[in-house]
């Protein structure tokens, strides 16, 4: 889902650089460096791959997508049917337990559906309306009536955010559960979050498949700045670290202690452009700025050649990706040119980049060296990643690189959020088009998958040429282990399979 960044502990770069090896090399349990800390472990609450990839290893889902990231198959629903008009679907609750010992139920999986429909918190309501009713029929039965049919609708149940929840312990006190969920119906639960450090989880022994689960714990440790994450990998304080900046890739598989771990992504990086400031309304000013920016460049400089050039917001290889789309030349004085004509000859963009992300902070000096050719003056402000996301939402910025993960299998997810007009504001673009908007929700409805991909086709071609935010490149997870550690694997969604990791 989703750049999603948002906190990082004032602290937390001080807590990295004295990592205790003693835990990294601690029996069972896996140690894992990431940039930034949790925001909440309330899962309507976050639209964070940092949060999301937690969630899917400490709650569970009524349906899962598989390891390959290209078909869904039973989570705690162990079987589901479809009525022929499309409108109710009935979902058998396999026979599972929370970690605290109680049962998991048809009531509870309403609950959490419900939940995420209509508290006012969630990020995600917009999803779920198609939702008419959500009843458990039965302790083991969940019967879901829609408004309408819907295309999407069984792959957004595998979304890490409608995880089923324990009714009981979330109505205890939402706020408490954030902090600390005292049930969780995955393969770990949550032993303590250090904010600003680490988020530590033990083994579930209620676990449906405990059976599965090889190690006794994991902790995931705020590491911010991507080199001393890498440092701590290859000194062993470390037992794996994801994003690996590109730079490190070959250095690193030289490395006999290491593993390099190269895996198929959704993963799309992009600049976004807020559509409310200034010039940056007129949509010959964005194109002359996509006109102005050499994506090859920056795959070749920022990304070692390891990323391919974007074309569009639904990633190469995903469902109804359209491959023919737009990618307007590199012309640096044709866009000045256009800059001109438009009356933003002397455009001058507030550029907020997340300090201590190698990558970013590359392509930030590139594209202010190539935008500068086009007339357009950049000034780079470097902020922490909680800065800089609350930045975005306010909407004090002018353009910034984020990216973006796929959480569902189904584009309606992705589109919704970046150009269907949801409540995140298409993605802190503001960017509007009720046309766009309308194919949007009527894709969502299209059961036809021939008529179903044209739309998603012209809804593809509109946003390249409204500009809604500037396609920059696609690229895989690359993530590092050490050698005794087996199975660390992230599926194309993102998700890690924890419950096959192994420790040696």
């Amino acid at each position: 889902m989703n750049s999603k960044w948002k906190s990082i502990g004032l602290t937390a770069f001080a807590a990295a650089l004295s990592l205790s090896a003693s835990f990294a090399e601690a029996a069972g349990v896996l140690s894992i460096g990431r940039r930034e800390d949790s925001t909440t472990f309330d899962p309507i609450k976050s639209a964070q791959n940092v949060d999301n990839w937690v969630f899917s290893n400490v709650f569970d889902v009524l349906i899962r997508v598989d390891k390959t990231g290209t078909k869904l198959e039973p989570g705690l629903a162990e079987s589901w049917t479809v009525s022929e008009d499309g409108l109710t679907y009935t979902f058998k609750i396999r026979d599972a337990k929370f970690s605290d010992g109680s049962p998991v139920t048809a009531e509870d999986a309403a609950f959490s559906l419900l939940r995420i429909r209509d508290n006012k918190g969630s990020l995600w309501s917009d999803s779920y309306k198609i939702v008419e009713t959500a009843e458990a029929t039965d302790t083991k039965t969940l019967t879901v009536k829609l408004k309408t049919p819907s295309a999407p609708f069984l792959s957004t149940l595998a979304l890490p955010n409608v995880s089923v929840l324990s009714k009981k312990a979330v109505e205890a006190g939402e706020d408490a559960f954030a902090e600390l969920p005292t049930a969780s119906s995955g393969a770990f639960t949550v032993k303590e979050w250090r904010r600003g450090d680490r988020v530590i989880l033990e083994k579930n022994p209620n676990f449906w498949q405990a059976d599965r689960v090889k190690l006794d714990g994991v902790e995931w440790i705020s590491v911010p700045d991507d080199n001393t994450r890498m440092l701590n990998v290859q000194a062993g304080q470390l037992d794996t670290a994801i994003f690996v900046p590109f730079s490190r890739v070959e250095e690193l598989k030289k490395d006999p202690n290491l593993n390099v771990l190269i895996d198929t992504s959704t993963r799309e990086d992009h600049l976004l452009i807020n559509h409310e400031h200034g010039a940056l309304a007129k949509k010959e000013v964005r194109q002359a700025l996509d006109m102005a920016i050499d994506k090859k460049a920056i795959v070749d400089t920022v990304t070692f050649g390891i990323g391919t050039v974007a074309n569009s917001f639904i990633p190469k290889g995903a469902l109804y990706y359209y491959a023919d789309n737009l990618q307007r030349p590199y012309d640096p004085e044709k866009a000045k040119a256009m800059l001109a004509e438009a009356g933003a000859s002397d455009l001058a963009l507030n550029y907020v980049v997340r300090a201590g992300d190698e990558v970013v902070e590359q392509t930030a000096v590139l594209l202010q060296q190539q935008l500068s050719k086009a007339g357009v003056t950049v000034n780079i402000n470097k902020v922490d990643a909680s800065q800089e996301w609350d930045m975005l939402v306010a909407g004090d910025y002018d353009v910034g690189v984020n990216y973006w993960t796929n959480d569902i299998l189904d584009p309606d997810q992705k589109t919704t959020f970046v150009v269907g007009h949801d409540s995140n504001m298409n993605y802190m673009t503001r960017y509007k088009n009720d046309k766009v908007k309308d194919l949007v929700a009527a894709a969502r409805l299209e059961l036809d998958p021939k008529k179903r991909e044209a739309m998603y086709v012209e809804i593809q071609k509109t946003a390249k040429d409204d500009v809604n935010w500037i396609d920059l490149y696609y690229s895989p997870y690359i993530n590092v282990s050490r050698k005794n550690v087996e199975n660390f694997y992230q599926n194309p969604l993102g998700r890690f399979f924890l419950e096959d990791t192994v420790k040696n």
